[in-house]
């Protein structure tokens, strides 16, 4: 195979983007451990039955332990407008300071979970039990269950779809923020029929 001189090499390195960028929520009372945030960009989906996501998280950051004793987190999803605090949320420890109340965040109680706080102020959150925890090297693996997901109400449509463009979904592009683009197409676009394409507004 021939060599392409049109690339760069940076080196073995994570550098896939763009990724979601989203607030966990956690808590544990029993251990006087308040309503706290952390700021994660190394989250996904790992299976659709039962829906399943993964989170990774260093060991010596304050919400690990939370999360490994409680075994339950929330996936809040994050705003142009909650871009500020969820930036707040990754540079700040919950050891040092209650980022609910710095940044002006609702703890609300989460559908599905005992402890673990989503967010109000969020255009959606997952409430998500713990079913297995690996470790990796720098961080641990969170593989966990999404039990129930709750979007806010000004985000349906009269049709009952949800409009996730209103949400002004934020993304990771190797550390900045990004703010979401257009729509430039949906899962099919590519062999839809014109009809098809016609009930979403495009063109082929």
């Amino acid at each position: 195979m021939e060599k392409n001189n049109n690339f760069r090499s940076i080196g073995a390195t994570t550098y896939l983007s763009p990724v979601p960028v989203v607030m966990l929520g956690c808590a544990d009372p029993e251990n006087n451990v308040k309503p706290n945030l952390i700021t994660v960009a190394w989250a996904g989906i790992v299976c659709s039955k039962p829906p399943m996501v993964s989170v990774s998280i260093r060991k010596e950051r304050y919400s690990h332990g939370i999360i490994r004793n409680t075994g339950e987190f929330t996936i809040n999803l994050t705003s142009q407008e909650l871009c500020r605090a969820t930036d707040f949320c990754g540079v700040k420890s919950g050891r040092d300071v209650d980022k609910f109340a710095e940044m002006k965040l609702t703890a609300i109680p989460a559908p599905g979970l005992s402890v673990a706080p989503a967010v109000a102020e969020a255009p959606a959150f997952l409430s998500c039990k713990v079913k297995e925890i690996i470790e990796l090297g720098s961080h641990d693996l969170f593989l966990a269950e999404v039990v129930d997901v709750n979007i806010a109400q000004q985000y349906f449509t009269e049709s009952g779809a949800i409009n996730e463009e209103a949400m002004d979904l934020v993304g990771f592009v190797h550390g900045k923020y990004r703010a979401m683009s257009d729509v430039l197409g949906f899962f099919g676009y590519s062999i839809a029929s014109d009809e098809a394409l016609e009930r979403r507004g495009m063109k082929r």
